[in-house]
């Protein structure tokens, strides 16, 4: 029986293993492309156009830019909001860390504390805002009530007051970031290599020394997945405000993604280049903090080789 030659064998046949691979990604690829990046791009492009979502789009240029930059206070509140957002919720990394140290270790009942921290996670970030609104109500609010006992007086409760409402809601997102941050770094302590462990006990290393020098590099995988996620969810903050504040009082809670919400479809405007604009502008601060921390996990991975 003849065998077919390199020759005589189709193309596919001759290039199975190296084409095969990317046939099963190619489904994902087309996904991906058309519902994130091809929206990537057509927000660039609708944000040089004044629109109103239906009708003809008219060509304005960097109008909508120079109004973002030229002292639009919503903006700039929303801007600062953002910042404020970022700093403040990279604690649930620190606090995801010391939380998973706690919890890795084989005492009885620790399963149960497992589940009670890990709870805030799978709880809908509306349930988490509208939990926290309670929490907050002035006079009848549990955190009115304690503060109260300790002759603490908010004035108006905490989303009642423009200077606290912002660090108010950040606190309630804080509470479901850190159980995220939590499980990355339980999983991230599973693949910690016992071996090195020892042999630092052995060298007399131990508490922050132990834990700085051999436990902390060993998660710089789960570090960097909480990094991104924790940076991407804090400039995503929408479903918080729009429960808790509705971006009140006085504006004073407004964040980019809230804001880009009222310009472009709320009942303040339709203004959708504008809006896209600010969806822009916030891809951008997005982008400068991964790109960071891609950039800095490849110049890991590439040193010690």
């Amino acid at each position: 029986m003849a065998t077919a030659t390199p020759t005589t064998r189709s193309w596919y046949k001759r290039n199975e293993i190296a084409v095969t691979p990317w046939l099963f990604l190619l489904p994902g690829v087309l996904f991906f492309a058309l519902y994130v990046i091809f929206p990537i791009f057509q927000s660039f492009w609708i944000s040089f156009h004044e629109w109103d979502g239906l009708g003809e789009k008219t060509w304005v240029g960097t109008a909508n830019y120079e109004r973002l930059l030229g002292g639009d206070r919503k903006f700039e509140t929303s801007f600062w909001n953002n910042i404020k957002w970022l700093i403040l919720y990279l604690l649930a990394i620190p606090m995801g860390l010391s939380i998973s140290l706690f919890l890795n270790q084989t005492v009885r009942g620790i399963r149960l504390y497992k589940s009670l921290f890990f709870f805030p996670f799978v709880i809908s970030q509306v349930v988490v805002g509208l939990v926290f609104s309670w929490f907050y109500l002035p006079n009848d609010g549990l955190f009115d009530v304690i503060t109260g006992l300790v002759g603490i007086d908010v004035r108006g409760g905490i989303l009642g007051n423009p200077n606290t409402a912002t660090y108010g809601i950040i606190a309630a997102g804080l509470w479901p970031q850190t159980a995220y941050c939590m499980i990355l770094y339980l999983t991230g302590l599973n693949a910690v290599d016992p071996e090195q462990v020892e042999a630092a006990r052995l060298d007399g290393a131990k508490g922050h020394k132990m834990l700085w020098y051999v436990i902390i590099p060993q998660l710089k995988p789960a570090t960097f997945i909480a990094f991104v996620v924790t940076i991407i969810g804090a400039l995503r903050s929408f479903d918080f405000i729009a429960v808790m504040t509705n971006g009140g009082p006085f504006g004073s809670t407004r964040v980019l993604s809230f804001y880009m919400f009222e310009e472009s479809l709320s009942e303040f405007g339709f203004r959708m280049g504008y809006g896209a604009a600010i969806a822009v502008v916030l891809f951008c601060l997005m982008l400068i903090f991964i790109t960071y921390f891609l950039w800095s996990m490849y110049q890991d991975e590439k040193g010690p080789r």
